[in-house]
């Protein structure tokens, strides 16, 4: 057996494993305990990734489809290729360039990522170009590049959880997301640390918690401003810390007033006193850390929510010290690198401004364009996917490695708004429900077959290495993108070999934020992973950011002067009930990949929808009963699960299945005026039996 050492496919830990390969054998996933990470351990996810692998589980071949009625068929690769081609080449020349689309995925490698945001840029020379990282983590990005000058998922390695005094975990479920990382959090509590879990739902996690807070839906940004109320009132603050490494503590403050505790509760349904327990167990720890994730970010305030998290690490002096900061738990497999280097729409390489002049110039000169060939910054993604098949939207759309018909906000909409494209191409592995939209579909390798890096949440820049052949009729993302540039006249600057085009990544991210010039293939593999930033060969690279100084123009982190509102969706008397959706741990984001895994579908077989005792008593409604659930955007079926652990006032459903279950029919896709994040994690929604629809 010959065995290579490489990573999870999945979430944003990028596990280390081992593959074991035999000639003409199946392929066995084996622990790789001396990586630091996860230390040898794996989910049900990374234990049966290599059942994907399977040809009978995926796409082997080209698909193309004559005619807008006409049925997906069977191609060779130079067929589609032309195909896709043409598509872009004959939209462009109808509608204009900026009536192309590129639509990213947070799983493809920074290789991928890299080429696909160049291959906008200077093939297609469109502006419109973004991800589906932007329904991740873009609202805590953007509040921790406000607050500190530089925004990466853990400003420390994850290790360093397990030490720390004390952790506030807001909106997270790391035992259902990403279960290896549970371990730090019974360490924490094994070293003598507290664990506070801010989410309405009483869940695997917040069942492990010293204090579990269970806000109202929609709330987080009033508890959090509540809290900080409170550090004021009570003298907690750190006046040298504040004094000496922040600005912004006066307006903050004012706001902070504003909150009133017995104003907080009324607004959260989190008493006084628990706000209180709160507070004191944080400021009163040596070190400490909050930590956000999708539940706190996802909503039409998730920029502000977060800013006013790490507002309360600024009160207390818990940021920019060993120990202690402010992270944010990154989902997808490559969230982080995969908005580092140029497929977001307002980003280029090495986390520059698309706007910045000295960006441009310096991205040009790597890609050998003038700067004024550059676009500027196109539409966020549902904006994207929101104009498509439009006059003065995108009418054709290249998608790889993402599949919205299943994750977007207002997912039917969504595919309605595809099915009025002009051309759709999609690139992945399985033929996911998306794909079933498109006029091309190509078949990609997967990561045991293709080499390549990813970013986990901690900044740390790993290595996947094949350790197989993919099928005969499967190619590489990097092979589609050099030969659609070379199919729309450029011949140069797209290669297929992912060294190369990590070492052109390298150049063109050097002297940015997210500078990698100094990490290389071998020193990865040599030393388990590199953090960034890393500006040259010397450099050890950076586990812990902020201890000397903030990366802002004054080495200060900023204070957010920010105010409570309501969501952008509350209930009344035609939706009286909150709907908050998320993930379970045997299905993975829109479940394209793990729906197809047996072993994980006898796990997690279908949808379902959480409702407490007192509903299910109102409604009439027995467990495993068939619920209809309605917003105003559409409606899913899906079967009761009664349970005490979540709100009376809240449902949950999570949203890894298309069909009549399908959780984002019902979600609001309302931004965040600053990061353009939809509010996925709350809505109103109506609740009855199905029979009585």
């Amino acid at each position: 057996m010959t065995t290579t050492d490489t990573h999870c496919p999945y979430c944003s830990l990028q596990c280390g494993m081992r593959l074991g390969a035999e000639r003409g054998g199946a392929v066995q996933i084996l622990e790789r305990p001396e990586f630091p990470v996860n230390r040898g351990a794996l989910c049900g996810k990374g234990r049966t990734a290599a059942a994907v692998l399977s040809p009978a589980a995926r796409l082997t071949v080209p698909l193309v489809r004559d005619g807008r009625r006409g049925r997906l068929r069977e191609a060779s690769w130079p067929e589609a290729l032309d195909r896709v081609a043409q598509g872009l080449r004959r939209t462009a020349q109808r509608h204009g360039r900026d009536a192309v689309g590129v639509f990213g995925g947070g799983g493809l490698t920074n290789e991928k990522a890299y080429l696909l945001g160049k291959f906008a840029r200077v093939v297609l020379r469109t502006a419109n170009i973004d991800y589906n990282g932007r329904f991740c983590m873009s609202s805590a990005a953007a509040a921790h590049k406000a607050a500190f000058g530089l925004d990466r998922g853990l400003p420390f390695p994850l290790a360093d959880i397990a030490r720390t005094g004390c952790v506030i975990l807001v909106g997270g479920n790391p035992a259902e997301t990403m279960p290896p990382a549970l371990r730090y959090f019974r360490e924490l509590r094994e070293n003598g640390g507290r664990l506070i879990v801010i989410d309405p739902r009483r869940t695997r996690t917040a069942e492990l918690a010293d204090l579990h807070l269970r806000p109202v839906p929609g709330t987080d940004l009033a508890l959090a401003l509540g809290m900080l109320h409170l550090v004021i009132a009570e003298g907690l603050v750190d006046e040298e810390f504040v004094s000496t490494r922040t600005r912004g503590f006066e307006p903050a403050t004012a706001s902070a007033m504003a909150h009133w505790p017995e104003r907080v509760e009324r607004l959260t349904g989190v008493s006084v006193p628990a706000m209180r327990e709160a507070v004191r167990m944080f400021a009163q720890a040596e070190t400490g850390m909050v930590l956000t994730a999708r539940g706190a970010e996802q909503h039409s305030k998730g920029t502000d929510t977060v800013g006013a998290w790490i507002n309360l690490c600024l009160a207390v002096g818990k940021a920019g010290r060993p120990g202690s900061g402010y992270g944010c738990l990154t989902g997808q497999g490559n969230g982080q690198g995969g908005r580092e280097h140029g497929q977001k729409a307002d980003q280029l390489p090495g986390y520059r401004s698309i706007e910045d002049p000295a960006a441009r110039a310096h991205i040009a000169e790597v890609w050998g364009i003038d700067p004024d060939e550059l676009p500027g910054p196109g539409r966020s993604a549902y904006e994207l996917l929101d104009t498509a098949g439009q006059d003065g939207g995108i009418r054709a759309l290249l998608l790889m490695g993402s599949n919205p018909v299943v994750s977007a906000p207002r997912a039917g909409h969504v595919a309605e708004r595809l099915r009025e494209l002009d051309f759709l191409a999609v690139s992945d592995v399985v033929l996911s429900e998306t794909a079933r939209l498109a006029d091309v579909v190509l078949p990609s390798a997967q990561w045991a077959e293709e080499t390549g890096t990813t970013t986990n949440l901690e900044g740390r820049v790993i290595l996947r290495q094949a350790a197989l052949t993919p099928p005969q009729g499967v190619r590489t993302d990097l092979h589609v993108l050099r030969e659609l540039a070379a199919g729309l006249g450029v011949d140069k600057g797209f290669p297929e070999d992912p060294e190369e085009a990590f070492e052109e990544l390298r150049r063109a991210c050097a002297g940015g934020p997210a500078d990698y010039a100094g990490i290389s293939y071998q020193r990865i593999r040599a030393e388990d992973g590199v953090f960034w930033p890393c500006p040259d060969e010397h450099h050890p690279g950076t586990p812990r950011l902020f201890l000397d100084r903030f990366a802002t123009p004054d080495g200060r982190a900023r204070f957010a002067a920010v105010s409570h509102r309501p969501s952008a969706e509350e209930p009344d008397d035609e939706y009286p009930v909150y709907l908050t959706t998320g993930r379970v741990v045997s299905q993975y984001q829109s479940g394209a990949q793990t729906r197809r895994v047996p072993e994980l579908n006898e796990a997690a077989p279908g949808p379902f929808v959480e409702l407490h005792p007192h509903l299910a008593q109102r409604l009439g409604v027995t467990d495993g009963e068939l619920l209809t659930v309605r917003s105003r955007r559409g409606r899913a079926v899906a079967p009761a699960r009664v349970t005490d652990a979540i709100r009376p006032d809240t449902v949950f459903m999570p949203f890894h299945w298309d069909g009549a279950g399908r959780a984002n029919s019902l979600t609001n896709p309302a931004l965040d005026p600053v990061s353009r994040m939809p509010e996925f994690k709350v809505c109103a929604v109506s609740v009855e039996r199905a029979a009585a629809s």
